[in-house]
């Protein structure tokens, strides 16, 4: 079962179109420690989302580090931008992220990665131990190569990836596809 397959506890999480925010809509169940967690876990799930339900992902419990954000937005006039900032449910009330055009160099995601109010909880705040730096850096640059790469891919979001001192762990994504189609922003057109 789950259980077996992981080494530790694991997190169920339904697939149901359309939704967003699965924390928020009871769609994330954590530290499910034995295989009755999983059981009962996987049964509110079903009774929660029913026939919407698509199907159910298991995952490790990722615990401790900081969590962070990382994206992709399309900028029709100037193109993708690599979002970089503090992530999971507090990113949007914090809203303590930046962001730089492709293609990111290493000093690009260096400066991404200091240039947030909440780098210090990344770099060891309070004898806390630092995040894997190298790790940060590396993911937001195969971000903006991703983005480079392929224009279809509109918008990313790996929200939250867990930045600790033995990496960074993507916990959620997602991504928007859309067809390309290139265009001169500065090109005047008949309306």
């Amino acid at each position: 079962m789950a259980l077996q397959a992981a080494a530790g506890p694991v997190v169920l999480k339904a697939d149901v179109p359309g939704l967003v925010h699965k924390t928020d809509a009871g769609a994330v169940l954590l530290d499910l420690r034995t295989e009755a967690d999983v059981r009962a876990a996987y049964g509110k799930l079903v009774d929660r989302f029913g026939e919407r339900q698509r199907r159910v992902m298991v995952q490790p419990m990722i615990s401790g580090g900081t969590e962070v954000i990382i994206g992709v937005a399309d900028d029709h006039m100037f193109g993708p931008l690599v979002v970089f900032g503090l992530g999971g449910v507090a990113t949007e009330v914090l809203a303590d992220h930046t962001a730089r055009l492709t293609p990111l160099t290493d000093l690009d995601a260096d400066r991404l990665i200091h240039s947030i109010r909440s780098a210090p909880l990344l770099t060891g705040h309070r004898g806390s131990p630092a995040a894997d730096l190298r790790a940060l850096r590396d993911l937001l640059l195969r971000v903006s190569r991703l983005a480079d790469d392929l224009p279809e891919v509109t918008d990313l979001d790996l929200n939250p990836v867990i930045a600790r001192p033995d990496g960074a762990f993507v916990v959620d994504a997602r991504i928007k596809v859309t067809p390309y189609q290139p265009q001169d922003p500065f090109l005047r057109r008949l309306r």
